[in-house]
């Protein structure tokens, strides 16, 4: 690259979706400034995952530690490698960004981090540079994180499991949500390992300098207005995946030549994220209901799941499914034979159906998966949630049909065109999200 003129240390939340998503950010930042170093910090494993194969000019990735000890084995509990990360920061933040500023020969100017750091404001003010925190999520989620202090004094006191169905109407925008939806660690801070460091969070970002979201105002407009009543400056600027020429990705599987086999809207996706599956007896009931329904499908699934289906199940639906270990989601939306999403409805899964208008069929598991999935199914109304929340045959029946053929299915589809309009609308020339880039630009600009 071009001689360093400033420089921008990069914090990430080294899990799920939240890497990718922060990267994403710093590939449209680094295009606008091609002389900041960005230094990307982040662990070994999730650099090395999204860096495989990438070279950017500007944007450095440096590994700090994941808090674990050497040597060892992951036996499937989730938690540990997240509760190890989390007592090894901000010191290895620290170490990361001193190696960086070393290397670069010039100093941090500005913090760029996962929202999920509420160190990094009291970094920053020690740094005497401005902090800038991006929310991976959605709006909704962000306000419920922000809102966790009336939330619980609100509805602390009942019984939640009796009263699971109580609505937020006492936060804007939020009238439809319920106490289930909720992530875990809201109202009871021991249902979550690091429930105390997001209550934290809700009470650091009103002092970042920004707080940058991949979401559009349009989309959520009563929360957006009311997040700039509590921070300094809200600025979303998304959908990121529609302003940004994905890397170059390999299709190993030729996911996209199957899919150019098919008729428009016709193929069911099946993707549950990168970091969960669902149990066995949901992926037989899913299974089941696609063989039955007779829909053509393409199912990204690891292979150690592979053995959980209906013995024969992939043979005898070779003709017109695919099972695959890891699919080209955005460029599988993207395709027009791509009907319906069955997803978790996590937020980048959610936001990518909208960007190329793929209505959903959500089965929540954790974290905004719920708040997600109240958002699609009854406030946008651009897909549907399975019944009672799991994957069960007729369920699963019911939803394909449902998208795929009924009245009900057409008003969904244009639903989710429409917002999808909207999106494009935002990134393009004087769209709210490109204004709002604008403001981050000159943020910094003014210390860079």
């Amino acid at each position: 690259m071009a001689t360093i003129s400033s420089h921008i240390a990069v914090m990430t939340f080294p899990f799920a979706s939240h890497p990718s998503a922060l990267l994403n950010l710093v590939r449209r930042l680094a295009a606008s400034f091609p002389t900041v170093r960005f230094s990307f910090l982040s662990t070994a494993k999730s650099n090395q995952a999204i860096f495989s194969g990438q070279h950017y000019d500007n944007i450095k990735p440096y590994d700090v530690s994941d808090g674990l000890p050497e040597g060892y084995f992951f036996a499937g509990n989730v938690h540990e490698p997240l509760e190890a990360f989390m007592k090894a920061i901000p010191g290895n933040f620290k170490e990361g960004m001193q190696e960086a500023e070393a290397e670069a020969g010039v100093k941090v100017r500005c913090l760029l981090t996962d929202a999920f750091f509420a160190f990094g404001g009291e970094m920053a003010e020690a740094m005497g540079v401005p902090w800038i925190a991006f929310w991976v999520g959605g709006p909704c989620s962000l306000s419920a994180h922000i809102h966790t202090d009336p939330i619980r004094s609100t509805v602390g006191d009942i019984d939640t499991a009796q009263n699971a169905e109580q609505t937020l109407n006492f936060i804007p925008g939020m009238s439809k949500i319920q106490i289930r939806d909720l992530p875990e660690g809201i109202i009871d801070p021991r249902e979550m390992p690091i429930a105390h460091e997001l209550h934290d969070m809700g009470l650091k970002l009103p002092q970042a300098t920004a707080v940058v979201l991949n979401s559009y105002e349009e989309i959520d407009l009563t929360i957006i207005t009311d997040l700039k009543t509590k921070l300094k400056k809200v600025l979303s600027v998304g959908p990121l995946t529609l302003t940004l020429s994905s890397p170059s990705k390999s299709d190993e599987s030729g996911c996209l030549p199957w899919l150019d086999k098919h008729k428009a809207a016709s193929v069911a996706y099946i993707s549950f994220g990168t970091i969960l599956v669902p149990p066995r007896s949901e992926l037989v009931a899913l299974a089941e209901a696609i063989e039955a329904s007779g829909v053509p499908y393409l199912w990204s699934l690891p292979d150690h799941s592979r053995n959980h289906l209906p013995q024969g199940f992939v043979e005898r639906t070779s003709t017109r499914g695919m099972v695959v270990s890891w699919a080209p989601q955005l460029q599988v939306l993207a395709h027009s034979s791509v009907g319906i999403h069955i997803t978790h409805s996590g937020w980048n899964s959610v936001l990518e159906s909208i960007s190329y208008a793929v209505p959903m069929i959500c089965r929540p598991f954790f974290a905004d998966n719920m708040l997600n999935c109240r958002m699609v199914g009854d406030v946008w109304e651009i897909g549907v949630r399975v019944e009672d929340g799991i994957l069960t045959k007729s369920g699963t029946m019911k939803a394909i049909q449902l998208l795929l053929s009924d009245d009900k299915g057409k008003e969904l589809k244009e639903n989710i065109r429409l917002l999808k309009d909207s999106a494009v609308k935002a990134v393009g020339s004087n769209g709210s999200s490109a204004k709002n880039f604008e403001t981050l630009e000159d943020i910094i600009g003014s210390c860079c």
